[in-house]
């Protein structure tokens, strides 16, 4: 009695589990035809012409196998009917399914032919049709492209391809909305179902809805998207970009508003937010629940229905006293004087109010459900703001409350830092959009978040110069790491050596009995022969000659692998430094090893009587540059000044065999945001450098000195923005020129000059 018992619930249950597994799979189909119609057996038809026609190039398996080609199982020459689909085996289903709705789960490895990216990273954008028109915003970004060293004019030489085609504002009642998109993108010869090309969008959908559709179909194409939703994001294939305005600036950008005087960190409000009332529709709850939390204290919250042709139609009860509010207070004075600054959703999801938040160095309280944040592959955004739940607005003022005065300013200090490094130009936006795509097709060398999330950030990067945080001179103080004990000494070499009593050969000597010298590499960019060993001078450290290679004045910066060590200390042949100077001056740049540490300075300063940038080289307390023919910086320097800079500046440089120090100076100043440093003054470089014999220094040639007022102007309008800074500091060795014994200072010989 009791076998019989168990074998019936035995049997009753596996009947239950069936029931289960069959009801599970007919509910299954259907929530997959309600989301997926292409798939049902009636539309099977339009699912093989569309596979045809956008996803699948004519050499595809699949493509012949739905033309009615050879495939394995069937007769040669058999053409496949459409009410055939029933008929075929589940692998032949599945594989149908797949590339249906490949482009909806596309990954690098699904969607991306890697193949062409074998000769590096390179972008071609396709040429504008004739009478086509793109919006402002648009061209600032395919200017960025064609500016950057990405571009490339060839499109057999391009791993990635970005369209002309203005697709930016996909919004049906805007102005800027283009026509036939689909059209022309599939007439385009390269498209190729969108595999390898990358597409920006800003806008998307329409009232009352505002979706994300596009209006054409990107197929395998990478989207570029702002205020895209995490449901539609395709993880490590799209990048999410910031929502920006017409007005942001191409290159530059403004600088933050955090200034070096941080205390106290809190400001005069907590929270605030002044923007639009929407009574109805798309992002209207949050915003018309913001009321229960203003206090007109130190939480201001105001928003207005004053907006659209018929707002007073849909005017509520609280719109003439709201109106009256938000008169009373400045957006500006509020934004650059609160704490905290409240971001919701729009009716999308992104807002203008986030970039504008980073840049007043007001920690953005996001609340705006579903938003993919901008670069959220590689920022880590819990360190530059607060992510809030619109459901849960009434917890927001204990939430910042609680945020304390340390956690206030290093969250207003990252804002500062991002907004800098990607978001305070277009230039900027797209740069850092290829650069991640770029990490992706390189993964093997690609930066970690270390180097995306501090100073001086992922664009100023080059991985394929180490993938080693430690490699960098940037983050020897977050490692807890010191530069090393040794330098490498560089000297640019134009002239004949004839004796031993020319200035190369005294500075060889100096900088050999260095404790700290490694090593000795002159760059012979002279057109007379290298002379023989026995010319050179005799050396307690190893000396060598490469000569022939990149005789320019932008190749004394190219990285040579002869170059081990972390310091560089650059030399022009007729530099005049003793053994004391040079250590000196190395154990100065062992306590800054991210900047130009050296002898020479100059400064710049703006013309206003002929409106542009000068430069000087006047004795006075301030300076924004030390020349690189006697300065210490970070091997680095090479590669990114060889390797990030335009071939167009180096170009300019060579041509003129002028301004590559200037150039130098302009870079390391842009990376760190700070000024070189100078040590000793020393007054004889410059007279040393005006005598040179009965020849006329190239520093006293006028033409020589208008080249370099030129250059000024010419790298300034290349960064968008000038990059030097000012300094008055200057480094002496301890007790210089204190009125004590002579013996008793460490570097005696400086004060002796």
């Amino acid at each position: 009695m009791q076998a019989k018992k168990r074998y019936l619930l035995v049997s009753l249950g596996a009947c239950v589990f069936l029931l289960a597994y069959l009801w599970g799979l007919q509910i299954g189909e259907i929530q997959h035809h309600q989301h997926h119609p292409l798939t049902h057996l009636d539309k099977v038809s339009q699912s093989q012409s569309f596979l045809k026609q956008r996803w699948l190039p004519s050499t595809h398996p699949l493509r012949t196998f739905l033309d009615g080609g050879e495939e394995e199982g069937e007769e040669e020459g058999h053409v496949l009917h459409p009410h055939h689909h029933q008929h075929l085996s589940p692998r032949k289903r599945r594989e149908i399914h797949k590339h249906i709705f490949q482009n909806r789960r596309c990954r690098m490895d699904t969607c991306f032919d890697f193949s062409l990216c074998q000769n590096g990273f390179r972008v071609y954008v396709y040429p504008l049709p004739k009478g086509e028109k793109v919006s402002e915003s648009y061209q600032k970004i395919l200017t960025a492209i064609e500016e950057s060293r990405f571009h490339t004019t060839d499109p057999s030489d391009a791993c990635l391809f970005v369209l002309s085609i203005d697709t930016l504002d996909r919004d049906q009642l805007s102005s800027q909305y283009i026509h036939s998109v689909k059209t022309k993108i599939q007439s385009l010869p390269l498209w190729n179902a969108g595999r390898n090309h990358l597409i920006f969008n800003l806008y998307s959908g329409t009232w009352p809805d505002y979706t994300e559709e596009l209006g054409f179909d990107i197929g395998q194409a990478i989207l570029a998207k702002a205020s895209i939703d995490v449901d539609n994001f395709r993880p490590n294939f799209d990048v999410s970009i910031p929502l920006f305005s017409k007005d942001h600036p191409q290159k530059g950008g403004g600088r933050g508003y955090l200034t070096l005087n941080n205390i106290p960190p809190s400001r005069r409000y907590l929270l605030v937010f002044k923007g639009k009332r929407y009574l109805t529709g798309i992002g209207s709850e949050t915003r018309n629940a913001l009321y229960h939390i203003h206090n007109g204290e130190d939480i201001i919250l105001l928003t207005t229905c004053k907006h659209g042709k018929d707002w007073e139609k849909h005017k509520d009860a609280r719109c003439d006293k709201d109106n009256e509010e938000y008169s009373k207070f400045d957006y500006q004075e509020l934004l650059h004087n609160s704490s905290f600054c409240l971001v919701p959703r729009g009716r999308r999801l992104g807002s203008f109010r986030f970039l504008e938040a980073l840049q007043a160095a007001c920690i953005p309280v996001l609340l705006s459900n579903g938003w993919e944040l901008p670069f959220s592959e590689v920022i880590d955004w819990s360190k530059a703001a607060i992510i809030g739940d619109e459901r849960l607005l009434l917890q927001i003022p204990s939430i910042t409350r609680s945020v304390d005065h340390d956690k206030i300013l290093a969250l207003r200090q990252q804002t500062q830092f991002l907004w800098d490094a990607y978001f305070s130009s277009v230039a900027k936006i797209v740069l850092t959009t290829l650069e991640i795509i770029q990490d992706r097709v390189h993964a093997h060398i690609s930066r970690n978040k270390l180097m995306w999330n501090a100073q001086p950030g992922g664009l100023y990067i080059l991985p394929r110069f180490s993938t080693d945080p430690a490699n960098f001179p940037f983050y020897y103080a977050a490692l807890g790491k010191s530069p090393s004990l040794e330098f490498t000494a560089v000297i640019q070499a134009a002239t004949p050596l004839q004796s031993q009593l020319q200035p190369i050969v005294k500075l060889i000597l100096a900088v050999a009995k260095s404790k700290f010298c490694a090593q000795i590499i002159v760059l012979w960019n002279c057109e007379k022969p290298l002379p023989p060993k026995s010319k050179w001078p005799t050396s307690s450290v190893p000396i060598t000659i490469i000569e022939g290679e990149r005789k320019t004045m932008s190749g004394r910066f190219f990285p040579h692998d002869a170059i081990v060590t972390d310091a560089v200390l650059s030399l022009d042949e007729d530099s005049v430094l003793s053994t004391n100077e040079v250590d000196f001056a190395f154990i100065v740049w062992r306590s800054f090893p991210d900047r130009i540490v050296g002898y020479p300075a100059r400064s710049h300063y703006w013309d206003s009587s002929k409106t542009r940038w000068g430069y000087t080289s006047k004795w006075t307390n301030e300076y924004s540059m030390v020349l690189t023919g006697a300065a210490f910086y970070h091997r680095y320097y090479h590669y990114l000044f060889t390797h990030y800079l335009p071939a167009g500046l180096l170009n300019m440089v060579d041509r003129m065999a002028n301004c590559e120090d200037i150039l130098m100076n302009f870079l390391v100043s842009a990376v760190t945001k700070l000024p070189p440093l100078k040590v000793t003054q020393k007054k004889q470089y410059k007279e040393t450098m005006m005598q040179q014999g009965s020849k006329v220094s190239r520093w006293a040639d006028p033409d020589h000195f208008a080249q370099r007022q030129a250059c000024m102007n010419s790298f300034t309008s290349w960064f968008g923005f000038m990059p030097l800074t000012h300094s008055q500091m200057r480094l002496d060795p301890v007790l210089f020129k204190d009125q004590v014994s002579i013996l008793r200072k460490k570097y005696r010989d400086i004060e002796r000059l």
